[in-house]
């Protein structure tokens, strides 16, 4: 039997670039994550890379820039918040993926029920309360394996993000089994 040779691509042939592109075809929900830090201030940041891990236990992961000031109040405190944003969240979603120092005097937000996170009651259809079970440090960002210890949501549609725009689902009507 003959050997079999497979042309493994460099890392480098891939650009940042690209890989954004690539990225951002992928239409994805819209998350802000949310924690408190060690002196009771909150921190939040916008995120699409989460991901369902497990569901017994529920476990799910999020992906937070090293230089984050929200990877390191989740850390501080060991839980963080997601929150899912409905259809009309796209104002949260900006101003949490802006450089703005304000974001939580310019939002309606209250703590979450158990690790005590900042919910945005008025922009998120869902808030998952995790504890950190585990962290992966890789390239600019840590993988954080949230444990959901709580869960509170409502049945508004979902925000989308993908091709660098906004949208929702079409129907207006939502199920959740």
């Amino acid at each position: 039997m003959g050997e079999v040779v497979v042309d493994v691509v460099r890392p480098d042939h891939v650009t940042p670039v690209e890989y954004r592109a690539l990225m951002s075809g992928f239409p994805t929900g819209v998350s802000v994550v949310t924690a408190m830090d060690g002196t009771g201030n909150p921190h939040g940041m916008t995120c699409t890379s989460l991901t369902s891990v497990t569901v017994t236990p529920p476990v799910l992961l999020v992906c937070l820039n090293v230089r984050s000031g929200t990877l390191g109040a989740a850390l501080s405190s060991g839980g963080f918040a997601v929150n899912l944003l409905h259809s009309r969240g796209q104002y949260a979603a900006e101003l949490f993926s802006s450089p703005a120092s304000d974001r939580f005097c310019r939002t309606v937000w209250q703590p979450s029920k158990v690790v005590r996170a900042p919910w945005l009651v008025a922009d998120a259809f869902a808030v998952a309360e995790c504890v950190i079970e585990e962290t992966m440090p890789t390239g600019d960002h840590v993988v954080l394996l949230g444990k959901v210890v709580n869960v509170d949501q409502s049945t508004d549609v979902p925000l989308l993000y993908g091709l660098k725009q906004f949208s929702a689902w079409m129907s207006e009507s939502v199920t959740y089994r």
